[in-house]
């Protein structure tokens, strides 16, 4: 390796090797070298041996150019110090890149491995980190401390996102979110000797913290309030703030006819709705299903009008941008409603309890089981549920993946919401009720 004082000026005058790579040694500083390729890019580095090893170590402290010789040569006597302590500076360079991994860098190498999690699983998990852990998302998810923890989960269980409601259910349910994120991380970044960067997961600091959301089983719409509900709902659908306030009010209101879970109904394209002359043939096909194969679910006439309402129109000319292929779009980055809260809080107001758009799906049931008779053999398949292993007519001979035989059961739960809808808007029924009282 030729030798040469490593200087600008001598730097500058260095001709191209034409083939291969030349290091230059510096005649000033022992280690110090520049290296130069065949293109004539040229970097420094510094080499020697670090305690305690036998083989000669090479590390590249950066290009010419980017770096000055001086500030270079500063680093190659950091790296030399670091080799009598019998430190490796490759090592405590992976360490810092690995602390500063953010929680959303963390998110996207979680939710993107190929075959791991549905696509709806992995857009909640970002939905969390975006909104819930926005503040924290574009920092080190080591700088997450057990104080943040209790911090953000009791300000989301007092006061929601929007700061004006609690919302405890999702608060615990965006925090489970981190958890796992952390765990992963504690696997996936490690130091060198193996440990991992994060010892200890500060969503444990919630152990004993988790907020409570009464009986799941409770968590419905009772029967005497779901009028009220439909009505409501049908009257803000009349005066929308805008498209997406639409879209919201419009998902709460199919998932209230079809008992379907958030993000099936959330993510539903009009390539996966078949509406018929007749009414009985009217489906809905399910793709993404948290158990079980693809399935077409029947459609009540209620929700055949919402659907019709909801229907994209034809471009007037071509340069008219196509329309969404969503049933419940939405001008976010995903393209479609992610969630319908403004609605939920009204529906959670004339209810009298807090209540997400899963909790709908619990009406549904209640309306189904309760209140319409419908066997939970049945009510089971309108939810989307597989029959147990042990039912094995079930599982081995009944067709279960159109349910339009089941469009009876649906028609009979979407008349029973309607049937309560003219109760609560009969002023007659109200003074009857009043005066019975009395």
């Amino acid at each position: 390796m030729p030798k040469m004082k490593l200087t600008k000026t001598n730097i500058d005058r260095v001709r191209k090797p034409g083939t291969g790579t030349v290091i230059y040694v510096d005649t000033d500083t022992k280690g110090f070298g520049l290296r130069v390729t065949a293109s004539g890019a040229a970097s420094f580095i510094v080499q020697g041996t670090i305690s305690g090893q036998k083989k000669e170590a090479r590390i590249t402290i950066g290009s010419y150019g980017a770096w000055t010789v001086d500030d270079a040569r500063r680093r190659a006597e950091q790296y030399k110090h670091q080799f009598e302590d019998g430190i490796d500076p490759r090592d405590v360079r992976k360490v810092d890149e690995a602390m500063r991994v953010s929680l959303m860098d963390v998110c996207t190498a979680y939710t993107s491995r190929p075959g791991k999690l549905k696509a709806s699983t992995a857009a909640e998990y970002k939905r969390h980190v975006e909104k819930v852990f926005a503040p924290w998302k574009d920092k080190p998810i080591t700088s997450i401390t057990r104080e943040m923890v209790q911090e953000r989960h009791r300000e989301i269980v007092e006061k929601g996102l929007q700061g004006k409601k609690g919302a405890p259910a999702s608060a615990n349910a965006a925090f489970v979110t981190l958890r796992i994120l952390i765990n992963f991380a504690i696997d996936e970044y490690r130091r060198p000797d193996g440990e991992p960067l994060i010892v200890h997961n500060p969503v444990g600091a919630l152990k004993h913290h988790w907020a409570p959301t009464g009986d799941r089983t409770e968590r419905y719409i009772d029967k005497r309030k779901v009028g009220a509900v439909w009505n409501r709902l049908l009257e803000m659908r009349s005066n929308p703030k805008n498209r997406e306030t639409l879209a919201g009010i419009d998902l709460t209101t199919f998932l209230l006819l079809t008992g379907a879970r958030r993000d099936e109904a959330a993510a539903l394209t009009w390539d996966r709705v078949h509406i018929d002359e007749d009414p009985t043939n009217s489906r809905w096909h399910l793709t993404e299903r948290k158990r079980g194969q693809p399935i077409f679910l029947p459609l009540s006439s209620q929700a055949v009008a919402l659907l019709k309402q909801r229907m994209p129109k034809p471009k007037a000319k071509e340069s008219d941008p196509d329309p969404s292929p969503f049933v419940f779009p939405s001008w976010g980055k995903t393209g479609r409603i992610m969630d319908a809260r403004g609605a939920m809080d009204v529906v959670s107001e004339i209810a009298g309890k807090h209540l997400s758009l899963h909790d709908l799906r619990r009406t549904f049931s209640n309306i189904a089981m309760r209140e319409c008779r419908v066997e939970k053999f049945r009510t089971d398949l309108l939810t989307g549920h597989k029959p147990s292993k042990e039912d094995v007519t079930a599982t081995n001979y009944l067709d279960l993946t159109n349910l339009s035989w089941l469009h009876p059961e649906v028609q009979m739960i979407g008349d029973w919401i309607e049937q309560q809808a003219a109760i609560a808007a009969s002023k007659n029924v109200v003074q009857l009720h009043a005066a019975g009282a009395a």
